[in-house]
C-alpha cells in the first residue's frame, strides 16, 4: 500500500435527496394556500438544507461544489421596502480593471 488514501464517498444519495425535496417544493408552491404557506416554508427549509448536505457530500466527495448559493433571507431585499439598509454602489470595492490612464500599453520600462 502507498499510502492511506480514504476512500470518496459517494455523493448520490444526498443528490437523491436534494432530487426529492426539489419535487416537494414544486408540489408545495403549486398549491399554495397564502403567502406564508407553513407546508411552502417548510419545503424551502428542506430543500435549503438538502442542497447544502449534497453541496458538502459533493465537496467531501470530489473536491468539487455546486454554482450555487442557499440565500439567507436576512440579506434579500425587499422592492416595495422604502427603507435602503443596504446601497450596492456604496460598499462596491470590487476591482474592475485598469483604466486607460492607469495603464499605457507604450509606457515599457
Amino acid at each position: 500500500m502507498t499510502g492511506s488514501v480514504m476512500p470518496m464517498s459517494d455523493p448520490r444519495p444526498a443528490l437523491n435527496k436534494l432530487i426529492a425535496a426539489f419535487e416537494r417544493h414544486l408540489e408545495a408552491s403549486s398549491q399554495r394556500r397564502g403567502e406564508d404557506d407553513p407546508t411552502v416554508v417548510a419545503a424551502y427549509e428542506d430543500l435549503a438544507d438538502a442542497f447544502e448536505a449534497y453541496d458538502d457530500a459533493l465537496h467531501d466527495a470530489t473536491g468539487e461544489m455546486t454554482p450555487l448559493v442557499v440565500v439567507d433571507e436576512q440579506f434579500m431585499v425587499d422592492d416595495d421596502d422604502e427603507s435602503d439598509d443596504y446601497d450596492d454602489d456604496e460598499d462596491d470595492q470590487s476591482y474592475s480593471g485598469l483604466d486607460d490612464e492607469d495603464y499605457d500599453a507604450d509606457d515599457r520600462s
